[in-house]
């Protein structure tokens, strides 16, 4: 395929053009309202692309709605008869799909916007909640709980574990795999007399690829799930740490390791040194990835969704009329930091500003009597039943040196 084609603008008639009756793309109105919003505000700058003599649409089925809506005749195309079917029909997935795996940057998005005054942007789908960094923190909460299955090891955390290995146990770095990579495949890895694995292996399957080194006589030094390193013991030695690992992905492991490059004769042991190097990289990657969020308090005369909904969680029964309170979405002073209340608030009268202090006070009073409660009950629990062992475990203890 040539993809330096010369692409020419055609002027089209709507009626001259073929939707594509497979076209996977699905357009909402609240999509089409903003596309024609941007059509009418910018103008038609994006052609749409077209292929073969029928003018079969390959993308831009959406502006052609929105063209539709704003009674246009006529249409700016771009014709792509140089891709073949399969082509044309994979570039219309590719197009769509490219814009998906992008992600807004909202420290900036909220500076471009807080110096756009005359064009009202809400119309071309930014809402205000959805500019604000506190949005940032409402997606996470919908986000799929991360696991080390789906991850890659911080290089800080993974340097330091390589370091003890190649120290502890005398071993060449140059030696290590690392065949536990996303999309790599363990069990086709080349391994040699010299090799060791030292890398972090999905949690999920951990027993069958110890089964497997153990069967192919593959040295390995493994991270391993803290709660669970000692399953292994009976073939390997667990290093038991209970380290909390961020990983890329931002999973939060307990992890511990699990070695065939002890004596045998060792179960299990514990290393305090590895423990705090580990916890004190793991610190400094988590920082690396992440982005403070901040946190607004506001005055008493805004009040906002999120502190009403804590009110009826707390049983307070609270209302605002038209006639005490106005809805507003940033304060003045938000407006010229790019800022503004998530989710909108209500700007109240000074009577009702007291009310809602008061109706905070009164849910912060009841969420310490329900931790109360919640810690009273905790603490009834950790009053539990300690087991003891039986004649024959006895026996056995007996028996141990």
């Amino acid at each position: 395929m040539n993809k330096t084609t010369d692409l020419r603008i055609e002027i089209l008639g709507i009626d001259q053009l073929q939707e594509y009756e497979n076209n996977a793309r699905a357009h909402g109105e609240i999509d089409i309202a903003a596309i024609r919003e941007s059509i009418e505000t910018f103008g038609f700058n994006d052609p749409i692309g077209i292929w073969s003599e029928n003018n079969v649409i390959v993308e831009g089925h959406g502006r052609l709605a929105a063209a539709r809506m704003l009674g246009m005749t006529e249409v700016p195309c771009i014709r792509l008869d140089h891709m073949s079917d399969e082509e044309r029909r994979a570039y219309a997935l590719a197009h769509n799909k490219t814009a998906e795996l992008s992600k807004w940057n909202f420290a900036e998005l909220n500076i471009e916007l807080a110096g756009i005054k005359k064009i009202d942007m809400t119309k071309l789908g930014f809402e205000e909640v959805k500019t604000t960094e506190e949005y940032e923190a409402f997606e996470q909460k919908f986000i799929p709980e991360k696991t080390t299955d789906d991850c890659y090891t911080p290089p800080k955390v993974y340097r330091v574990v390589a370091d003890y290995v190649a120290d502890t146990y005398d071993a060449d770095p140059k030696n290590f795999l690392r065949p536990f990579y996303p999309g790599g495949d363990y069990q086709k890895e080349k391994y040699q007399a010299e090799s060791i694995v030292v890398d972090n292996p999905p949690f999920s399957i951990f027993s069958e690829i110890v089964n497997w080194y153990e069967e192919h006589n593959v040295k390995y030094f493994l991270f391993a799930p803290s709660l669970a390193v000692l399953n292994y013991a009976n073939r390997a030695t667990a290093i038991a740490l209970q380290a909390t690992v961020e990983y890329e992905n931002g999973a939060k492991v307990a992890t511990s390791f699990l070695t065939n490059l002890e004596d045998r004769c060792i179960r299990a042991r514990t290393d305090p040194k590895l423990y705090r190097d580990i916890t004190e990289v793991s610190k400094e990657a988590a920082k690396d990835n992440h982005r403070e969020i901040p946190k607004y308090d506001y005055p008493d005369n805004i009040v906002t969704a999120a502190m009403m909904g804590k009110w009826s969680k707390y049983g307070i029964n609270q209302s605002f009329t038209d006639e005490e309170a106005v809805l507003i979405s940033a304060l003045d002073e938000q407006k010229e930091a790019g800022k503004g209340i998530y989710g909108k608030g209500l700007l109240l009268s000074e009577r009702a500003a007291a009310e809602r202090a008061a109706a905070e006070r009164a849910a912060a009073e009841r969420a310490a009597a329900e931790r109360a409660a919640a810690e009273r009950a905790a603490a009834e629990r950790a009053a539990a039943h300690r087991w003891k062992l039986s004649e024959r475990e006895m026996q056995i203890v007996a028996s141990l040196k």
